[in-house]
């Protein structure tokens, strides 16, 4: 549990921030209201809109997923180290913070403006014709990502300096930063949404805010942790600060990023599909409203279990690089992600969480009669499409560790090509919006099956050798 709810934080800050925002917005708004004042219609503009941005920063994952991995190694593999501009030498894996550091904040840069550029006809086109007509949707999604946008430079360099601090086994700094983005975007959200009734406008506005002091809050410790005194992080231009920080090659870095980054977008396909697929089907805009809560529900809950794949990626490189120094029992301890047991009971649990909240307990993200109506036959769905994600992340991440990326990849894109086409039927036949979670549970299922039988062929390959 040390480094569980450290890696667990990391996870779910991204969910957590956009599952607060839907539940403010479906309690607050006017139960019943037709227009943009409703609640089936302002959670209907929040679907796409969560989508867009938690799929943005879903999108550059792979840079946390390589900076946990190659600081990791650096540990393991120590070597000599080298003096920083005051005299003092360097940490081992400081050349990866550095690298890791730039690059997120340069990629979040660029996001950054790439969103407020395009963002209305991007959102336009994903939630189609018959979505953007709904009266204040397609404005009220834009304005709620135009203003999430500006918190990608933070965003995307806090999650990597997260990712350094678990690979540095520190299992403090990021609940730390989680617990203050948290709580600002909590009270945000009920000021300016609950009291000042500024609808998706506030919502977004508090979880800017909130972005902005979890990465500010995390940078001091995050310096002194991973850094020697007198190394910086290298985010200013070397021009300006007069001195030539270590980093390791970009090339280095990108050979392990764009492998995983292949994953990343075959996961984030498959969930503007749905989305797609959902804004499609009749009885707008409560249909896209139930997915949206389904969405927000599997987004917040499959982190529970997707951490344990973190796990793997920063133990495991530890005893791959350094085999003599690992005992047995450190091995099994850091390959614990592949007890079927464990998976089971922690999938259960969630699982079933998720499923009773929309069966049994819809009021806790809406008022909205119509929209609890339409959520309700998703409950079973999201529940197996939960249970589903502990096999697949446990066994993909330990596949990852193994540096078997190729493979994944190659899953990944097959299957991802698989599921438009069913999903384009599923809209053509208009609906319901279950077939579309049931199609994705299908999914989940075809990727867990591969990714087991891949480690079964392995295992059974080494004992063979042995």
């Amino acid at each position: 549990s040390k480094f569980y709810f450290p890696c667990l934080a990391l996870w779910i800050s991204g969910p957590l921030l956009s599952l607060v925002d839907t539940s403010f917005i479906g309690l607050s708004a006017k139960a019943g209201a037709v227009g943009a004042a409703g609640s089936a219609a302002q959670l209907a503009a929040l679907g796409p809109a969560t989508t867009f941005i938690d799929g943005s920063l879903y999108l550059f994952a792979f840079l946390n997923v390589a900076t946990t991995n190659l600081y990791a190694s650096a540990l393991a593999k120590g070597g000599d180290t080298k003096k920083n501009r005051d005299g003092i030498s360097e940490l081992p894996g400081e050349g990866v913070v550095r690298t890791a550091a730039k690059t997120s904040l340069i990629s979040g840069i660029g996001l950054m403006f790439l969103l407020l550029a395009v963002a209305r006809p991007l959102i336009a086109l994903y939630i189609g014709p018959e979505a953007a007509a709904s009266p204040g949707l397609l404005d009220s999604a834009h304005e709620y990502v135009k203003i999430r946008a500006l918190s990608m430079p933070t965003s995307l360099l806090g999650g990597v300096l997260q990712a350094a601090l678990l690979g540095a086994k520190d299992s403090v700094t990021p609940l730390v930063a989680i617990a203050y983005s948290t709580v600002i975007n909590v009270v945000g959200d009920y000021l300016l949404v609950n009291r000042f009734h500024m609808g998706l406008k506030g919502a977004a506005i508090a979880t800017l805010l909130a972005q902005l002091a979890g990465t500010a809050a995390m940078i001091p410790s995050a310096r002194s942790k991973l850094l020697a005194r007198g190394s910086s992080l290298g985010l200013l231009p070397r021009w300006f600060t007069k001195g030539e920080p270590d980093e390791i090659n970009s090339k280095t870095f990108l050979k392990f990023a764009a492998p995983v980054l292949t994953l990343i977008l075959g996961k984030i396909s498959a969930f503007g599909f749905m989305t797609n697929a959902a804004a499609g089907l009749p009885g707008q805009p409560q249909t896209l409203a139930a997915h949206q809560i389904a969405l927000s529900l599997f987004f917040f809950a499959s982190p529970f279990l997707e951490v344990i794949s973190q796990l793997s990626q920063a133990f495991l490189p530890t005893y791959s690089v350094m085999p003599e120094r690992a005992d047995r029992g450190s091995w099994r301890a850091a390959s614990a992600c592949r007890s079927a047991g464990e998976v089971r009971i922690v999938g259960s649990l969630i699982a079933g969480t998720v499923g009773s909240i929309v069966a049994f307990a819809p009021g806790i993200v809406t008022r909205d009669a119509a929209v609890q109506t339409a959520a309700k036959p998703l409950a079973a769905i999201l529940a197996s499409a939960v249970l589903l994600t502990g096999p697949v992340a446990v066994s993909e991440g330990t596949l990852i560790a193994r540096s078997e990326l190729s493979f994944l990849a190659g899953v990944y894109l097959f299957s991802t090509a698989l599921l438009p086409p069913v999903l384009r039927k599923i809209r053509a036949g208009g609906g319901p919006v279950s077939q579309v979670w049931i199609c994705f549970a299908l999914f989940q299922l075809f990727r867990s099956l591969c990714f087991a039988g891949r480690l079964l062929l392995s295992d059974k390959r080494t004992d063979g050798d042995d």
